[in-house]
């Protein structure tokens, strides 16, 4: 393609790209004319910075090769730069004197590219801003971080002042020699319309933000600096910055004997700076500011956006606390461990490492990686002309990376290292697992021996099995693929493995910038991948593959173990429809219990009333025998209305459980004690509490799980003053452990899980009355509030009884 026609296609293409965008960005249905404007001024100000940027640096080879191709270029060139009116586009040398100025620099200041070409941009300023250096401030700050954008600039313009909105760039060869700058400004209109548009972008930010001036005062702020601080707008504006940011703020800003105010400023931009804010109730937060200047009439305002960082702050403090854990999982690892800083040195590492390569603990923490690791490992991580130190990291992770470690005594061995991210407060750390690999090099080589009996095996596999190269064409295949797919052998092998697997499985193995086709595989070992396999009669059945890496002299093949599953399909859906069977089935047996429980009280309350009748009106008139029978008659309705009244009450629980409220455990135990009053007076229990907090519970359903081991407590006592303390303290996680602790007779430690099962007694039914249902109840009620529940206990010393309890909302 010749010279002139690449010209002419960049420009097109920059110009087109321009018009779209920005016909885009002014036609938005739910962008602001002002914000269409301001994004219009950004992609523009790219456009005419990358043709600026490319006419500098290739300015000197162009002179040297002027032909008319070159001329064509500059003629076009100077039609888009002539065809903006509506910006000022200029080209500025080092030292800020003018190199070229459009039709629009122009239209905006009055001023003929004659008369301004060769003149410092200086001149365009106000005498006030020449005075106080702003020119040369702009092209120092733009020199030192790249660009400096203005909302506001004040410039002359036929003797007046007005508004623009301004863009620097610095321009810099690839050796990073300065250039020269572009300039693209925009003007804005009216003062009032232009401060109008900028205080709705500030009011539609999502963060506080707040302006101050030279002096440190509060001169303009958005509503969610309201919200944030606590203070209305008149009560801030005109006042220090340092009512709502005590320190940090306004020293960094503060020009000293190393640096002006311009300085310090260009130091801060673009930082995020974590300092405390202060609300107006006097409560301090963390925060994250970040500045940027603001130009106006009266000089440099500081633009802050303040975020509160109270969450990421618990979240570091959390991660504190886990570091600690951290250390204890090293040491746990099977592997050999090593944590290694940014320069390559061991700052951790766990027993399984001393072992491994031989050395104590004191003789590796500070020491270069390479001293047990000598090649490969550094390497990995260093960052060149085509990857950052970052990238060169990515690229590891998940890679299993063969190299060779070496022990004290300096005999070498074969390993595989897996490198992972640790963040902390020094920054990103490496952390390897090392594993040593001697028994699979090994078996490595004996495999390799082994390759001529791999076809039989093949053949033996009950699974079909298809083994496929890297244009993923079937180059292998056994009996059982034949008799699966319907094919002859002849007719698979050389075909795309698309023929029989039609979707997902080469998807799976495709190299991306991300990954390479050995990475891709390797994410697939030992995975049950289940897709749909396609017959030589296009009928289609489920099938599950298992891929696996096999080596040869053309390069790394994929094998796929290929199973039908149809009949587990078809068995897993009958699963889950006997499993909703299941589940309904269990529902109508939960509410036949509670229906029966229920129905079954009147009838029987009937029968231990004549019972008891029976027993009042003739014990004694007939045989003793009688009047035996009439007790166990007694008796036994007695026992039946129990154990019905506690079915019932276990089904309550397993079908009702009222809006969780904020109760009182004090309040709870103390309605308990009232219901076991006659049981306390009459054993001379004396039962004692600590203060107990409030929680989200069923009140109902709280007091009756502190009735029924309290009330075990009582009941199962050898003689002597039963003794129950219950106390409470916090477990973590916004939830609550209680303990209710007796000096009974206590349990034996193989009836622990059993004590908590449906009618479950240690003890003979004349010795202890009961049904056996109580302890379940207790489990239950725990459990419908996502706690749980264990016991201690020591025979003839007593029981405690622990669980647990949320204090916080969470969804029925």
């Amino acid at each position: 393609m010749s010279l002139l026609r690449s010209l002419r296609l960049f420009l097109g293409a920059t110009l087109f790209t321009f018009l779209t965008t920005a016909l885009l960005a002014c036609r938005g249905a739910d962008r602001a004319p002002g914000d269409g404007l301001l994004s219009l001024i950004a992609i523009f100000s790219c456009c005419v910075t990358l043709i600026l940027a490319w006419i500098v640096v290739r300015g000197a080879a162009l002179q040297m090769r002027l032909t008319d191709g070159i001329a064509e270029y500059v003629r076009l060139s100077s039609m888009l730069l002539e065809g903006t009116p509506d910006y000022a586009l200029l080209l500025l040398d080092p030292k800020g004197e003018i190199v070229t100025w459009n039709r629009g620099a122009e239209t905006l200041t009055g001023a003929s590219s004659a008369d301004a070409v060769g003149r410092n941009i200086a001149s365009f300023y106000s005498p006030l801003d020449q005075s106080r250096g702003r020119p040369e401030e702009v092209l120092r700050i733009a020199a030192t971080i790249g660009r400096y954008e203005n909302l506001r600039v004040r410039v002359e313009k036929n003797g007046t002042r007005y508004d623009t909105a301004s863009t620097y760039t610095a321009l810099r060869s690839p050796d990073g020699t300065l250039l020269g700058f572009t300039v693209v400004g925009r003007d804005l209109g009216e003062g009032e319309e232009s401060g109008a548009r900028y205080r709705g972008l500030l009011e539609a930010a999502p963060d506080a933000m707040v302006v101050v001036d030279q002096q440190g005062n509060v001169v303009i702020l958005n509503l969610q600096t309201e919200k944030q601080f606590g203070y209305s707008r008149d009560e801030l504006i005109g006042q220090p910055v340092t009512t709502i940011i005590p320190i940090g703020f306004a020293e960094r800003l503060i020009a000293d004997g190393t640096r002006t105010a311009s300085e310090a400023m260009a130091q801060q931009i673009d930082t995020g700076i974590e300092l405390i804010g202060l609300r107006k109730d006097g409560t301090e937060f963390p925060i994250e500011i970040m500045l940027s200047p603001l130009e106006n009439a009266d000089g440099t305002l500081v633009t802050a956006a303040i975020r509160n960082i109270s969450l990421r702050a618990a979240a570091d403090q959390h991660l504190a606390q886990m570091e600690e854990r951290y250390r204890g999982l090293l040491e746990a690892a099977p592997d050999a461990m090593v944590v290694v800083n940014p320069i390559g040195e061991i700052v951790l590492l766990n027993v399984q490492a001393e072992k491994q390569f031989g050395y104590r603990r004191d003789e590796l923490i500070g020491q270069q990686v390479k001293n047990i690791i000598p090649e490969g490992f550094a390497e990995r991580l260093i960052a060149d002309g085509s990857r950052t130190a970052a990238e060169a990291y990515a690229q590891q992770i998940g890679t299993g990376i063969e190299l060779n470690g070496r022990r004290k005594d300096g005999t070498e061995f074969p390993i595989e290292i897996m490198l992972s991210p640790l963040e902390n407060a020094a920054g990103i750390l490496v952390t390897a697992a090392i594993r040593d690999i001697s028994v699979r090099r090994a078996a490595d080589k004996h495999l390799a021996q082994m390759e001529g009996r791999y076809r039989g095996l093949l053949e033996a596999a009950p699974d079909a099995m298809v083994v496929v190269n890297s244009d993923w064409e079937i180059v292998l295949l056994n009996v059982q693929a034949e008799k699966q797919f319907g094919y002859s052998r002849n007719e698979l092998l050389g075909q795309k493995v698309k023929n029989i697997i039609p979707a997902g499985f080469a998807e799976r193995l495709i190299a991306d910038a991300l990954r390479t086709t050995e990475d891709a595989l390797a994410q697939q070992i030992g995975t049950g991948i289940e897709l749909t396999g396609r017959r030589k009669d296009k009928t289609e059945f489920p099938i599950e593959i298992m891929l696996s890496p096999l080596e040869n002299t053309d390069g790394i093949l994929v094998t796929a173990a290929i199973r039908n599953i149809t009949l587990r399909k078809k068995a897993e859906q009958e699963l889950v429809q006997k499993i909703e069977a299941l589940n309904r089935s269990n529902e109508e047996l939960g509410q036949f219990a509670y229906v029966a429980s229920h129905d079954l009280q009147e009838p029987l309350r009937m029968v231990a009333s004549y019972t008891q009748l029976l027993s009042k009106r003739y014990k004694g008139r007939l045989d003793s025998d009688a009047d035996e029978f009439i007790a166990f008659a007694v008796d036994g309705a007695s026992r039946m209305q129990r154990l019905i009244q506690d079915l019932l009450a276990f089904s309550r629980i397993g079908t009702k459980l009222e809006k969780l409220e904020h109760v009182s455990s004090d309040d709870a135990l103390t309605q308990a004690l009232r219901n076991l009053r006659g049981a306390i007076e009459d054993s001379g229990a004396e039962v004692t509490h600590d203060p107990l907090p409030e929680i989200l519970a069923d009140e109902l359903q709280l007091v009756q799980l502190f009735q029924n081991l309290v009330g075990n407590g009582i009941k199962y006592q050898a003689p002597g003053t039963p003794h129950i303390h219950v106390s409470a303290r916090e477990s973590g996680d916004k939830s609550w452990e209680f303990t209710v602790a007796d000096n009974g007779l206590g349990i034996a430690p193989q009836y622990f899980d059993r004590i908590f099962g449906m009618f479950q007694r240690l003890h003979k039914r004349d010795e202890f009355a009961g049904t056996g249902i109580g302890l379940a109840i207790c489990k239950k009620i725990v459990e419908r509030h996502d706690g749980t529940i264990t016991v201690e206990s020591q025979l003839g010393v007593g029981s405690t009884f622990r669980f647990t309890l949320s204090g916080e909302e969470r969804k029925l």
